[in-house]
């Protein structure tokens, strides 16, 4: 999503900032809240060591900072082992409005993330349910899975011991475990499945629970596609608040002709910037120009503008108004006619 971090003026107002934090802990604070490391989840990936360059502070400072703010303050927590940080209120302080393109944000980063407690810490706080199902479908599919190994685990056992107690059941015993691990993989699989399709409901809610007709693998193709432009809008000037235009100009994904959309809308944007022109209207003039030219993909694009050139240099050579009088053809310059 965007490069940016918004910070609410009742920030200051909280009581616990204002009253038991100390100058350091308010400026380690917004540090973590508008660092470029941070993500649209409030989970990412940072080390103590990055903190401190940033921040101009020792490593041992940065320790001590990270302890008060996860046992005194209980703000924020950190697994020093996948170098992974989550704070708490931050689905409380930034998520305010959804769509699509947010949420489809989100799931791209949840999946990266690797300890699931640190999505189910964030969680907690986030009032909004359509954003709390999303993180939900993550923490509690990896509960499902630890869950169902302890109780593997524990059949294993059992059966280990039975073998030892009567070797007349050794072959029967080892045909058991492999029809359980079979049935191990088997759950698994349809755990995966199960949540795919809950995650498609959370972008999806109305669409029909049909394996035929969603394809998971397109909507993590799909997701990456509206990224990659809201980026581009982000950082060239378009208007990071500007959220009605994104959802406009994303929709040409679903409802233009092009067989390239993503690519033909970002080439769209590139000329845009390059003309000066970055606003919506603008660009949607040229993808209206480029589809009633049935010009749907980039290359018919750059083909059909390296035509138009020599053709305009061909007019404005030919359009050439002569400057000055026309000299008579007949007439001969005698300097001497004067004299």
């Amino acid at each position: 999503m965007a490069k940016y971090r918004m910070v609410q003026t009742e920030f200051w107002m909280n009581p616990v900032l204002s009253e038991v934090m100390t100058p350091e802990d308010k400026y380690f604070y917004l540090y973590l809240l508008t660092n470029p490391h941070t993500t649209q989840i409030g989970v990412y990936k940072i080390n103590k060591k990055q903190i401190a360059f940033d921040m101009g502070y020792s490593i041992e400072s940065i320790g001590s900072l990270m302890d008060r703010f996860i046992h005194h303050h209980k703000l924020i927590r950190y697994n020093p082992e996948t170098r992974e940080l989550a704070i708490k209120n931050w689905g409380e302080d930034n998520f305010h409005k959804g769509g699509k393109p947010v949420m489809d944000c989100i799931l791209s980063e949840l999946k990266k993330v690797q300890d699931l407690s640190l999505i189910q810490y964030v969680a907690e706080a986030i009032h909004k349910q359509e954003f709390r199902n999303l993180y939900e479908s993550f923490y509690k599919q990896g509960e499902c899975i630890d869950s169902k190994d302890d109780r593997g685990q524990e059949s294993e056992e059992g059966d280990l011991l039975e073998g030892d107690n009567d070797t007349s059941t050794c072959r029967p015993t080892i045909r058991g475990q492999k029809e359980k691990e079979k049935e191990k993989e088997k759950e698994k699989e349809n755990e995966k499945e199960n949540e795919k399709e809950k995650q498609q409901q959370v972008f999806n809610p109305n669409k029909e629970k049909n394996p035929d007709k969603v394809d998971f693998n397109q909507v993590d193709e799909k997701s990456a596609d509206v990224q990659e432009i809201i980026e581009f809008w982000d950082q060239n000037g378009f208007g990071l608040s500007n959220m009605n235009g994104k959802q406009q100009l994303l929709a040409w994904l679903d409802d233009s002709k092009f067989l390239q959309a993503k690519a033909v809308i970002l080439k769209a944007m590139e000329i845009a910037c390059a003309n000066n022109k970055r606003r919506l209207n603008y660009v949607v003039g040229i993808l209206k120009n480029w589809e009633n030219e049935s010009l749907l993909s980039v290359d018919e694009i750059d083909f059909y503008q390296e035509n138009q050139k020599p053709v305009q240099q061909s007019r404005t050579s030919t359009q050439s108004i002569p400057t000055g009088r026309a000299i008579p053809g007949e007439f001969i310059f005698d300097p001497t006619a004067g004299e």
